[in-house]
């Protein structure tokens, strides 16, 4: 019986990694946003193709997921511990949610379309690289 192990030429770890820094997943050089959630068409830096990426509303989701468990124990926190007027909180934990929301999506986003590079998902690496 014969052992095949394949080499995984786009390891998820440091996909993700260069995703969530916004910087192109196969070469960690390249922007891979323009503007604040438009995803460019190809890397600047080595021309990785990136018009088969399909984030849709993952990004949102997960950013929303992340604010709410973050911001609901802080919240409950402060008016327990501090008993701030209702205004206070308002105001303090409404500018705190959508800081961070605007701070993660494209974080989000960047890594949603890394991790669908590095799976090979929605038409990524259909063509295999030529070895020669």
């Amino acid at each position: 019986m014969e052992t095949f192990i394949e080499e995984d030429d786009r390891p998820l770890g440091r996909a993700i990694a260069r995703g969530l820094l916004c910087r192109c997943p196969a070469c960690g050089q390249g922007r891979l946003l323009t503007g604040y959630l438009t995803v460019r068409p190809a890397c600047p830096a080595c021309g990785e193709d990136f018009t088969a990426q399909r984030a849709d509303d993952g990004p949102a989701y997960l950013t929303i997921l992340i604010v709410g468990h973050l911001m609901a124990p802080m919240i409950l926190w402060v008016f327990i511990a501090f008993r701030p007027p209702p205004l206070v909180m308002i105001a303090i934990f409404a500018t705190g949610c959508v800081a961070l929301s605007l701070a993660l999506l494209p974080r989000m986003k960047g890594m949603m379309v890394a991790i669908q590079w590095s799976r090979r998902m929605h038409g990524f690496g259909e063509e295999e690289p030529n070895h020669d």
